[in-house]
């Protein structure tokens, strides 16, 4: 069983009642990420919460999880959210999303597209099937809006300006 497993088992049931779902859990290194979210996000109070809460299951649990010295984050997943599991691929249907398969799947190693669907053996991105076996790794992508134009008193002014000319 690996870190990251072994700290998912210890830390979902403290983070559960926190009323946070337990997103990630990631061991690269020297640091342990754990991803925690809501309905509606998460803010600094329930980050707080569930770094208190986290930190002291790992500190109680005996053998120790992880093995040697480590940085514990505990953070939002972010706007560009890896999809790990089944209902993390269901609560993205519709978005734009960022698929690497594993080696030696056929077709193209990524593929990024609107997921259209997700159901418990797999998922189409950009009308691609996938089985979530052949799948290595999957986020989200935050797509940029076209920027808002300017406001305020100089647009105003510029604008009243020029009908000034035309009129």
């Amino acid at each position: 069983m690996s870190v990251s497993e072994r700290v998912r088992g210890l830390v979902e049931p403290v983070i559960v009642p926190l009323g946070l779902e337990l997103v990630d859990v990631e061991h690269v290194g020297s640091t342990l990420r754990v991803s925690v979210d809501r309905p509606g996000g998460v803010d600094l109070d329930a980050i707080s919460a569930a770094s208190e809460a986290v930190s002291a299951v790992l500190d109680r649990a005996d053998p120790d999880p992880v093995p040697g010295r480590y940085t514990l984050e505990v953070s939002s997943p972010g706007v560009e959210r890896p999809l790990r599991t089944p209902e993390h691929f269901r609560r993205a249907a519709g978005t734009r999303v960022s698929v690497r398969t594993q080696p030696g799947v056929e077709g193209e190693r990524r593929v990024e597209g609107v997921l259209s669907e997700a159901d418990d053996e797999g998922v189409v991105v950009a009308g691609r099937r996938l089985a979530y076996n052949e799948i290595e790794r999957a986020r989200t992508v935050f797509e940029w809006g076209p920027s808002p134009k300017p406001t305020g008193p100089a647009r105003q002014k510029r604008a009243a300006e020029k009908k000034a000319r035309t009129s």
